[in-house]
This record gives C-alpha cells, sequence and structure tokens, in this order.
C-alpha cells in the first residue's frame, strides 16, 4: 500500500515544508541526492555543488527550499523518490516519516503561521538598535566570536562585512542543534533532534538506536544496513565479553543502562549478552483463571431456558453464554490432544506451526507439535487439540484466538534466533509468578521453567549466570541425580545431617513455592493479616524457610521439617472458619508429604 495514494497534492508539500530539517540530517544524503537527480527533480549545477561540500547537510537543506518554492507541482515524484526502498533502506530518518503516513501518527489539520519573508519595520529598527548597543558594550567579546562554537555564530544576523571573512567562514562547522542556554548540560539524548533515536557506539562500531523498538523489546539498533538486538548488537561488535550491553553500548560516552536508569530511555528486560538471561517477550495483564472461567459458565448454565433445543443450538448458545461471561478475557485455556495435556497461551498464539504456545510439563511447543507429541501421525490440530470437550476451533469461529496473517512480520511469525531461543522457557518465574521488567529471568536449559536469581534455590549468583556452560534448574538436578536409596524410616532421616540433604530439601522447597500459586504461604503474614501475633505465637512462612536454608542455618533434616509442618498447623489454627483457605493448606501439605516420602524412599509405616 502506497501512503502517497490517499494524500493531496497540498498535503504532501506541507509533509515537505515541515520536514525540511529533519530530512536535511539524515544519515546517507548522497544517495538521496542521486535519486533526486536521476529523475530530473533538481539542477545538475546544484547537484555538483552540493556534493563537493564537505559537510552536505546544509546544502541538502537549501536544495529542499529551491524545490518546493520552485519545482512544487512535482512532489508527488519527489515523495516516491524518497520513499524508494534502495534510499530507505540507508536512510532511518526517511523509514520514520514513511511510518508516520502509514500509520495516521501525523496530521495535517495542524495550522501553521502565515509566511513572512521580512520583518516589520519598526521591529526591524528596534532590532538594529539593539544590536548595535551590544556591539558597542561588547567591542571586546567581538574578536574572540570567531573561537566560539558555531551554534553562537549561527544566531547572529550577517553584517555588511560578511562579503570579506569568507575564508574565516570556511573553517566553520556546521551545526543542527540550538544553541545551548547559560547553564544547560549539552547531554544529546536531551536535543529535540534525537527524540525518536540516539547514534550509538559499542566499541569501534557505530549505530543508530530506535528509540520506541527499544521500549518494545525489538531489535532496535540499525548498523551496517542491519538491525540488531542490544545483545546482538554487542556480539556484533566484539564486545560479547562484557556480557551487559548496558554498559558496553553508549550514546556520547555515556552507557546506556545510566540513561535507562535516570528515565531518558525506555527498555523491557532484554536477553542479556550470554544465554541464559531470558527476555521477557510479553507483558503478561490480569486475566481471568480457569476456575473463574467455570464457575460463570455453571451461572450462565442455571440460567439458561429450559426449552428443548437441537445440539447445534445449544452448543452455540453455550458459547455465546461463554464469550458474555468474558471468555475473551482468558489468557490461559487448558487443552489435550489424546492422552498429553497442557495449557495454551493466548499471547504466545500465531497459528499451528508458528508460536509455541502450548506448555507442557517438560516443554514449550506449537499447536502441531503438540499433536504429534500425543503420537498423531494425519494431523488435524484445529480439531485433534480439545478445549473444555470442544475442539480448538471453537475458539477462533468465537474470535478468541486469531490466525495471524501470512504479511505478518511479528516476532511469533518472522522470529529470529534470539526469538526462537526465548521460546523454549517461560516468560514469567516459576516461584513467584511474577516477570519484572527490571530483573531478568534465568532459563533451564533441560526444561521449560525460569526463575529470578533469588527465588531459585540455591541461588544464581552472577559468576554462574555469566558462565557460557549450561545450567540447569534443581528440578532437573535432582531427577537426574536422585538414585534408588535403601528404604529408610522416617526417624532415621529426621536425625541425619542437613548438609548430606541439601538438594532435596531445596527441591522440596521449590515444590511448594511453585504450587502456592496464590503465593499466600510464602510472604510474611503478619505484613497483611490483622491480628495475626494474638493468634499465631510462632510465626513462620515459606519465604522464611527459603532464607533459613539458603543460610545454612538448619542442621538436621528433623529441623527443617519442623518448620514446614509449623506452618501448616498455624495455617489450621488462624483459618478455622475458613475453608477455603484450609483446604488450600491440606494441598500443599499433602503434596509435601508425597514429595517428601519421594525424596527420602521413606518405607510406608
Amino acid at each position: 500500500m502506497d501512503p502517497l495514494d490517499f494524500l493531496e497534492l497540498e498535503e504532501m508539500l506541507r509533509f515537505l515544508h515541515c520536514n525540511k530539517t529533519e530530512i536535511s540530517c539524515m544519515e546517507n544524503p548522497v544517495i538521496f541526492l542521486c535519486k533526486l537527480k536521476d529523475y530530473n527533480l533538481i539542477p545538475i549545477d546544484r547537484f555538483k555543488k552540493v556534493s563537493r561540500m564537505k559537510k552536505i547537510e546544509k546544502g541538502l537543506y537549501d536544495i529542499l527550499d529551491w524545490f518546493e518554492e520552485k519545482n512544487s507541482e512535482h512532489i508527488k515524484l519527489f515523495w516516491k523518490c524518497a520513499f524508494k526502498e534502495t534510499v530507505l533502506s540507508h536512510n532511518p530518518k526517511l523509514q520514520m516519516l514513511r511510518k508516520s503516513l502509514m500509520d495516521g501518527s501525523y496530521h495535517f489539520d495542524t495550522q501553521l503561521p502565515e509566511k513572512v519573508e521580512t520583518e516589520d519595520n519598526s521591529e526591524k529598527e528596534k532590532t538594529e538598535h539593539s544590536e548595535e548597543e551590544e556591539r558597542q558594550e561588547n567591542s571586546v567579546k567581538k574578536k574572540r566570536k570567531y573561537s566560539k562554537s558555531i551554534c553562537d555564530e549561527e544566531d547572529e544576523q550577517p553584517g555588511p562585512s560578511g562579503l570579506s571573512t569568507s575564508a574565516q567562514k570556511k573553517s566553520k562547522k556546521i551545526c543542527f542543534t540550538p544553541p545551548m542556554k547559560k547553564g544547560e548540560k549539552g547531554e544529546i539524548w536531551t536535543w529535540p533532534l534525537y527524540k525518536s533515536q540516539l547514534p550509538v557506539t559499542c566499541g569501534q562500531v557505530t549505530g543508530t538506536l530506535q528509540r520506541d523498538k527499544l521500549a518494545k523489546g525489538e531489535k532496535c539498533i540499525l548498523a551496517n544496513k542491519q538491525w540488531f538486538a542490544p545483545g546482538e548488537f554487542e556480539r556484533f561488535a566484539g564486545k560479547q565479553s562484557y556480557k551487559n550491553w548496558k554498559l558496553s553500548i553508549r550514546c556520547g560516552g555515556t552507557p546506556l543502562g545510566k540513561l535507562i536508569k535516570e528515565g531518558h530511555l525506555k527498555t523491557v528486560a532484554y536477553k542479556g549478552g550470554n544465554k541464559k538471561a531470558k527476555k521477557k517477550l510479553f507483558s503478561l495483564e490480569e486475566a481471568t483463571t480457569e476456575s473463574e472461567k467455570e464457575e460463570d459458565d455453571k451461572e450462565n448454565q442455571d440460567s439458561s431456558s429450559d426449552e428443548p433445543t437441537t445440539d447445534e443450538e445449544e452448543a452455540e448458545e453455550q458459547m455465546v453464554q461463554q464469550s458474555e461471561a468474558g471468555l475473551s478475557n482468558t489468557k490461559v485455556f487448558k487443552v489435550t490432544c489424546g492422552g498429553l495435556a497442557g495449557t495454551l497461551h493466548k499471547k504466545r498464539f500465531a497459528s499451528g506451526t508458528l508460536g509455541k504456545s502450548i506448555r507442557t510439563e517438560t516443554s514449550w511447543m506449537t499447536p502441531v507439535d503438540f499433536c504429534k507429541e500425543s503420537g498423531l501421525t494425519n494431523v488435524s490440530w484445529k480439531k485433534d487439540i480439545r478445549w473444555d470437550g470442544k475442539p480448538l476451533s471453537a475458539l477462533m469461529e468465537a474470535a478468541i484466538l486469531e490466525i495471524h496473517s501470512p504479511l505478518c512480520d511479528c516476532r511469533l511469525c518472522k522470529p529470529g534466533p534470539e526469538d526462537l531461543e526465548n521460546e523454549k522457557n517461560d516468560d514469567e518465574c516459576c516461584i513467584c509468578k511474577n516477570e519484572e521488567e527490571d530483573q531478568e529471568l534465568v532459563v533451564c536449559e533441560e526444561c521449560p521453567r525460569s526463575f529470578h536469581q533469588k527465588c531459585h534455590l540455591p541461588h544464581v549468583d552472577d559468576i554462574i549466570l555469566n558462565d557460557d556452560s549450561p545450567w540447569l534448574c534443581t528440578f532437573c538436578v535432582f531427577r537426574a541425580n536422585h538414585v534408588c536409596l535403601d528404604q529408610l524410616e522416617v526417624n532415621v532421616v529426621m536425625s541425619q545431617q542437613i548438609s548430606q540433604h541439601m538438594m532435596q530439601c531445596q527441591y522440596l522447597l521449590l515444590c511448594l513455592r511453585s504450587a502456592d500459586e496464590e503465593q499466600m504461604f510464602s510472604p510474611n503474614p503478619m505484613g497483611y493479616l490483622a491480628n495475626y501475633n494474638t493468634s499465631i505465637k510462632s510465626p513462620m512462612w515459606l519465604g522464611k524457610v527459603t532464607e533459613k536454608l539458603q543460610q545454612k542455618q538448619y542442621q538436621t533434616v528433623g529441623e527443617f521439617v519442623s518448620d514446614v509442618q509449623l506452618i501448616f498447623a498455624n495455617c489450621v489454627t488462624f483459618n478455622r472458619r475458613n475453608p477455603e483457605i484450609l483446604a488450600i493448606g491440606n494441598q500443599l501439605r499433602e503434596l509435601f508429604d508425597s514429595e517428601f516420602k519421594k525424596a527420602f524412599n521413606i518405607q510406608d509405616q
């Protein structure tokens, strides 16, 4: 689609008039000028004159000024040249201008002041009079004018001696930024010119950073005609040893991490320089849980009509009721295919073969891969994958799931190597269920789990994080190293030193914290429950047990188990009149008891 087809000639001319400065500051003006010359839009003598300039930006602005005044009837051809692929690929500024026309962010209804060729006589006399007084008062400073920055010289009005100072004018360096006010710092990231992009360097490699792409977590740095994510740009520059692009990539000598910390740049948590720090692909929103959806469905079914209907009418009515109950807000769906079960995440869904949207206990996979994993050979994933007893196609017919267009170029449909790597693991921490933007996730190489460094047991140190060797979580390490032990009695296990069974205890605690979906038992209950101290004399919570285990405060396995059992005992004491919380506590206690027997091979008595 060509955005020029929707614009009048007057609008195209106004678009040029308001963006001459942006165009004149483009990175590769020679290619653009050559294209204008090829289409006979500018005189050859002007082209040759500007091409010989050492700094051709000012000359480019003059050419644009001339074109607007003398050759405006060819404005549509001008923009067609500007938006040619050979020109766009080398000039991000022109790409941004075209994008503003495509997405409608540029508004043509802005009223501009009337163009003024000369000053009003009275105002001109006042200006000249004030300038004369300034010249008399600052005669000594006048001798030093040519040692100042060109930004100060550009503000001065040309005097009668302008023709005799041509030699001095040749040594001027052209500056396209406004003069600095007294006391103002010269950070270029605050200049209006760099509102949408910034020049950045990493080692000896230079590039252009697009602010909006950085804020969205997309590939945001253009260098050598390629787009890079920050980590990729760091490796492209040969600085992968830093393993921290926020330090290695700089703008005007200042690390990007400092600009992000001070609020000059916005970003999501990108994947770091190594392959373990995982960036978040999606920001999770508040979602209707599966249990809430089921309750809503029951209420709708109770209130449904008693009139006899056919199976098709009943199914259609049920789908309408579910949609009315907020089904469109549900982000996670429990699905099955044969004997295989998993959860489908709406944010990750693109099509049957694109977007690893279904998570099983062992991995993330596409809908087609999910069907193949279940043992099916002739795959028809829309029918074979079932949700709530209905085929997955029912969600598509209800516009709950949408298959992406074949022309879609999002990170799910056209993923890069880094995106494919990130699809292998969860987007939130397995323990705390959060994906804070300022914290990176550590991903397991064996299973789909992700963790914050301090949520995992043992904690993941920066030294381990920066190591290039594969990293496995405690769940995977335990299952890989858990050998069949001789059957033991509970009393024997309780008396043994915890140092000999640290991995089993860490595994048990991670199982509890991961199963605590609502995070009821992890934080200190005295922080959010009134009168808790009056009922409970010895408070204990999973976070406290985690801290004591990490700091090696337990001597025996029995001391560790005693604190865990204290949590469940306190839950029973405090929640006698709250059967819902009691049920959750009992589920966690039963989980701990069963996993404890498996971990230590306890014989049943």
